[in-house]
């Protein structure tokens, strides 16, 4: 048999969810204004939200299925491809802006991209002539 979660826990759950995709807005919003220069990590924000790094996890896991960092590397890749559709903007200052060495950058945007960042501009290049 298993137990039923109350209904207080979960809604709280779903609160430090909401809470935390929030954060993670915020703190990128900071970031391309350059309000902070670095990039904070998940116990950051967990500290931020006054909770402890494992329960933030967990919960996030828990009502997502995914870990926390998950949502953090989906928006900076969301960030990354946009600014990137600006020739105008060096790879190099994205990465920058991003907090990133150029070097990282590549790596990080080819893992999960599947491409470079060069060759990802250059395909939505290419898919404009068209």
């Amino acid at each position: 048999m298993v137990a039923k979660i109350p209904q207080k826990l979960l809604s709280r759950q779903y609160e430090i969810t909401a809470d935390f995709l929030k954060e993670i807005d915020k703190h990128l919003e900071d970031i391309m204004t350059n309000k902070v220069l670095d990039m904070m990590e998940i116990r950051d924000i967990a500290d931020n939200m006054h909770i402890h790094p494992t329960h933030l996890s967990n919960t996030i896991k828990l009502t997502t299925g995914k870990a926390p960092c998950f949502f953090f590397e989906e928006k900076i890749m969301d960030i990354a491809k946009n600014m990137l559709k600006d020739t105008a903007i060096p790879i190099a200052a994205i990465a920058t802006q991003l907090t990133f060495d150029p070097s990282n950058f590549t790596k990080f945007f080819k893992r999960f991209e599947g491409v470079t960042p060069k060759q990802y501009r250059e395909e939505i290049f290419m898919a404009s002539l068209k």
